[in-house]
């Protein structure tokens, strides 16, 4: 009967421990480039499910002074929510209010839109599915370029 509780205790101590290990925040900077429209990270990974604290770096000494976003879109969508940005243009609001968020399903976490000098963290659950989900700035014109790939991998 010893052994056996033994045992049992640990098993629980390694199931906690896995459990420990599934729950880990995956926390991932990304800093806008201080001269082009790019992030200085172009891929990173997460397990599906993992939560996620992802902060956008707008640099203060920005040659630009542009304001930037991150949407992590649906695999494969990169190109269609990015063509919805520009597109945005039209609504007088889109640059303010919308914080430069085109409307579509296809997006499935933002931060605001982040002028020189400041930061936006967005908390989310990685998807379940595994996949390449694109991750894109959709202020007018920088989205062909200013991208990258969240990699949800197990």
């Amino acid at each position: 009967m010893k052994k056996l509780l033994t045992s049992l205790c640990a098993i629980s101590i390694l199931a906690g421990s896995i459990s420990a290990q599934s729950e880990e925040v995956a926390e991932i900077t990304l800093t806008a480039d201080k001269i082009q429209f790019l992030y200085d990270i172009k891929e990173f990974t997460v397990k599906p499910g993992q939560k996620v604290k992802l902060t956008l770096i707008n640099p203060a000494d920005s040659v630009t002074r542009q304001p930037h976003n991150v949407l992590i879109v649906k695999p494969g969508k990169k190109d269609v929510v990015g063509m919805a940005a520009n597109a945005g243009m039209a609504d007088p609001a889109f640059l303010t209010t919308k914080n430069a968020i085109p409307e579509s399903a296809d997006i499935l976490f933002h931060s605001k839109l982040v002028q020189a000098g400041a930061q936006d963290t967005v908390e989310f659950t990685a998807p379940a599915e595994e996949g390449d989900y694109p991750y894109l700035c959709t202020y007018p014109g920088h989205w062909a370029i200013m991208n990258g790939v969240m990699k949800v991998v197990k």
